[in-house]
């Protein structure tokens, strides 16, 4: 391989893997964990409220919400809480409050923004950055918007039918 710069953003080595799928019923409702959701192209996952009442939009690009695992402990660390798990006996940030549908560990998500990739059988486009909104304040208290700057992951367009499981892996498309 040549050592441009486009030749290195080109290559993506990691394999990535899904590590939550989130879904929220209802606009402003509480976010449910599931191990396993069913995806429609063109308008996202199956029991989350973008995807509700709704047509397919091939043209959309925020049918699906993606979030980097490796940020939860800076975006915790932000807000003086450690990441779940991190630490039993203190607060932690749990994925859900960041309203994301996707969680993904060991993939850097800026390497599939403007590409394809898949997650396990379903195929996905990178399209544009998630920022934060005035919800994070809501969320995570005060300095969640800041603390989310940065650190908002992905949003992508659906394109093709399947389902997604926890421990997908995540791969850019050939």
């Amino acid at each position: 391989m040549d050592g441009s710069t486009r030749a290195l953003v080109d290559a993506v080595p990691q394999r990535g893997r899904l590590t939550h799928i989130l879904l929220r019923p209802e606009r402003r409702a509480a976010v449910r964990s599931v191990d396993r959701a069913t995806v429609v192209a063109g308008l996202g996952l199956t029991g989350d409220h973008r995807a509700k009442d709704r047509a397919p939009d091939p043209a959309a690009k925020r049918q699906i919400t993606l979030l980097q695992a490796e940020h939860l402990p800076v975006v915790a660390a932000l807000l003086g809480r450690s990441a779940a798990g991190e630490d039993a006996g203190g607060a932690s940030l749990d994925p859900a409050l960041l309203r994301r549908n996707l969680v993904v560990a060991g993939i850097n998500l800026a390497s599939l923004r403007d590409r394809r990739f898949t997650i396990g059988a379903v195929t996905l486009e990178g399209t544009g950055w998630c920022h934060p909104c005035s919800r994070m304040e809501e969320a995570l208290g005060p300095g969640g918007f800041q603390a989310m700057r940065g650190h908002g992951g992905l949003t992508a367009r659906v394109l093709t039918d399947g389902t997604l499981t926890v421990d997908d892996p995540v791969l850019i498309d050939a």
